[in-house]
């Protein structure tokens, strides 16, 4: 289940530019290298690793939460909902549209 998840995450949630930070980030990494020895530069690189192996299990974390919270929305606004028959619904009405036109 948590692979599914993972699949819906990466294909929902995008990630937001952010330009301007980024730029920042760079910059400040860039100095603080430049300012570092040898140990320091990998104790940054390795900081830098772990800031963002745990960003991205916050980001799914909240992914769950509000895919979980949107299912108990669901369940209680239409207790027999299927996303199997709203899909097939919606393709049975774009056919139908096609035939129309």
């Amino acid at each position: 289940m948590r692979d599914y998840m993972m699949a819906l995450h990466q294909r929902f949630c995008k990630e937001p530019e952010c330009r301007e930070v980024r730029k920042q980030i760079r910059e400040v990494e860039r100095d603080l290298h430049q300012s570092l020895d040898r140990r320091g530069q990998e104790q940054l690189l390795k900081l830098a690793d772990l800031e963002n192996e745990l960003r991205e299990d916050v980001s799914l974390e909240s992914f769950l939460s509000g895919f979980k919270l949107a299912l108990g929305i669901a369940a209680e606004l239409a207790p027999s909902y299927s996303f199997d028959d709203d899909e097939e619904q919606r393709a049975c009405e774009a056919l139908q549209r096609r035939r129309c036109e």
